[in-house]
């Protein structure tokens, strides 16, 4: 249902100054009867409807509220004003289509993708990366050429261990938002690559190159690459370990572990689920 309200000296201050502090006031001044005005109103009301989150739907009977028209200097009907904040931001007179409508109110109206990084932004500052991953890449589908959005996506990839998406991504983004954020992702990439390069797993790969059948050797060393957050090599490591022997020691475990521990919408997530699957059931 869309917000609608009529507006009247009693409650102009409420709807004009008070509500479009937190959102669009979409004003119709209309009058009874008049055709071009009864042709536009149930337009309007099924548009704003749609948008009743972020406007609210108020309307002026021109006849009924002359000084309020007056305030507005209105000076045909239908007329329509987008009011924030208390001041006029747009507006039209005379009949308009639908497409003409939504143009004007998505000028104006909060995106989808603002809402999705403002949430997304909240979980990061509280290091919730694994319930604002999800929402990011809902966000980069949404808006792709947005840098705010792609190095936040950036940043949470990075920290659940999705190395190679996160730098493919930051070489899209231009020397003009290469800001404090994108260089603090460029550190966490690196010492991610050298905590790959650790020496537990330097000798674990040494091992593993003497004995390439080891299962144990292979799941030690899944194990700590996923540790290391390089998740993708470490999946591969201990599912080639499962293919060989779907009940050797706790690699059934670690590999569904692994998968679950990736925030959903991660396309790795639903690859590996597949493939394991496939080898329980």
């Amino acid at each position: 249902m869309s917000n609608i309200v009529n507006i009247t000296p009693e409650n102009f201050q409420q709807v004009i100054l008070q509500d479009s502090a937190t959102k669009v006031v979409l004003v119709e001044f209309w009058a009874q009867g008049f055709e071009p005005s009864d042709a536009l109103a149930p337009m309007l009301a099924t548009i704003a409807s749609k948008y009743s989150d972020n406007l609210v739907h108020a309307r002026v009977d021109a006849q009924q509220q002359q000084e309020i028209t007056q305030q507005f200097g209105v000076q045909g009907l239908p007329t329509v004003i987008l009011v924030k904040d208390g001041q006029p931001l747009d507006g039209f007179a005379g009949p308009q289509t639908e497409e003409q409508i939504i143009t004007l109110l998505e000028k104006h109206l909060p995106k989808p993708e603002d809402g999705l990084y403002q949430q997304a932004a909240e979980l990061v500052t509280a290091g919730d990366y694994q319930q604002a991953y999800p929402l990011l890449k809902d966000a980069h589908e949404l808006a792709p050429e947005r840098a705010d959005i792609k190095l936040l996506l950036a940043d949470s990839q990075v920290e659940l261990g999705q190395i190679n998406p996160a730098k493919a991504l930051l070489e899209t983004i231009g020397l003009v938002d290469q800001d404090a954020l994108y260089k603090s992702i460029l550190g966490k990439i690196e010492l991610a690559e050298q905590a790959a390069e650790s020496p537990e797993i330097k000798a674990l790969q040494a091992k593993l190159e003497q004995n390439p059948d080891s299962l144990e050797i292979k799941t030690e060393l899944a194990v700590q690459l996923h540790q290391a957050n390089q998740t993708e090599e470490a999946l591969e490591l201990i599912m080639s370990v499962l293919l060989k022997d779907l009940n050797f020691g706790e690699a059934k475990k670690f590999a569904l572990d692994m998968i679950n521990a990736l925030p959903d919408g991660d396309p790795l997530k639903s690859k590996y689920r597949r493939k394991i699957y496939s080898l329980l059931y």
